[in-house]
């Protein structure tokens, strides 16, 4: 691959990669790497377990790599900025570290791709400043067009055989705007309940009873009553004082919905952890890490965020 990096680079670095077989995927991946240690810079590999098996093997035995199977760290897009990439680079507070990241594979389902796309685009405004580079791979071979151009638009650099270069297309606030679109009707049954403050208790015992319905484990259920419980509590005392629940069942998941009043104007909410003597600020991103897919639709008008939680077998 032609092309380096400049010696004097920006604090934070995103990079789109764009590779079409095994071999350009390890000749675009394992010299980031390799370049980073020499460097001294702590390196964090997150991609799916067939990629991450086939550039640690090439790699070799590298104990200043941490590795991540994606497909379980970034099940849920919205978990990834925080509980992923930030936990790295405040982990290594004063140090300038390497990622390669790759959030989105051809595995990925229609109904988790705006979320993918949302978090690739936030990641520029989340970092800036950063010490920190990131590099996205992406399989142009399996992956379709216009998820290709809308790499193009959240990458400032793109990355492939050819070299490296600014991205023409960078516009990642038109990438956000355009995902957060209505989300589609249900088109199974669905539970109501309407709730406010005096209400607010009978929201665990209705997701409690879809959950059991539907044999969630413990854990799954309990992780799901916190979620919900933690966006009602934040519509009675932050968006009119009431909201609505919805709860129905797909094919793979439980799905938990809470439409209120309020309105999301910072796309960073949810995102980004906040500082531990912090204010608020916590509850959508506890529900990011609890859930396996969360989606948000929101407007002066009001919020949609929908809770996925994947059912048993």
């Amino acid at each position: 691959m032609s092309g380096t990096r400049s010696e004097v680079c920006d604090a934070f670095v995103h990079e789109g990669f764009f590779y079409h077989d095994a071999d350009a995927l390890l000749a675009g991946t394992v010299p980031f790497i390799t370049d980073g240690l020499a460097a001294g810079e702590p390196v964090l590999v997150a991609m799916p377990d067939a990629n991450l098996r086939l550039v640690r093997a090439a790699v070799g035995r590298a104990d200043a790599v941490r590795w991540a199977d994606m497909t379980r760290a970034g099940r849920n897009p919205g978990r990834i900025i925080p509980w992923v990439l930030q936990a790295f680079i405040e982990q290594h507070a004063g140090r300038r570290v390497r990622i390669i990241g790759e959030p989105i594979w051809a595995g990925r389902s229609d109904t988790e791709y705006p979320a993918c796309a949302q978090h690739e685009a936030l990641i520029n405004m989340a970092f800036a400043g950063r010490e920190a580079t990131i590099l996205c791979p992406y399989d142009t071979a399996g992956l379709a067009a216009d998820v290709l151009a809308d790499a193009y638009a959240t990458h400032p650099v793109l990355v492939d055989a050819a070299g490296r270069r600014p991205s023409a297309r960078y516009a990642p606030a038109e990438v956000v705007a355009r995902h957060n679109a209505p989300l589609s009707a249900p088109t199974e049954p669905v539970s109501t309940l309407v709730y406010q403050l005096d209400t607010l208790s009978r929201v665990r015992r209705f997701v409690a009873g879809h959950g059991e319905a539907v044999g969630l484990d413990e854990d799954q259920l309990s992780d799901l009553q916190i979620a919900v419980t933690e966006l009602a509590t934040n519509s009675v005392a932050h968006a009119g004082g009431a909201g609505e629940l919805r709860v129905w069942r797909t094919a793979e998941h439980l799905v938990c919905e809470i439409q209120d009043d309020g309105w999301l104007a910072d796309p960073l909410v949810g995102r980004l952890t906040p500082a531990a003597d912090g204010i608020g600020g916590r509850g959508l991103v506890i529900v990011q890490a609890l859930c396996d897919l969360v989606r948000v639709h929101t407007t002066v008008a009001g919020t949609t965020v929908r809770m996925y939680v994947r059912r048993p077998a």
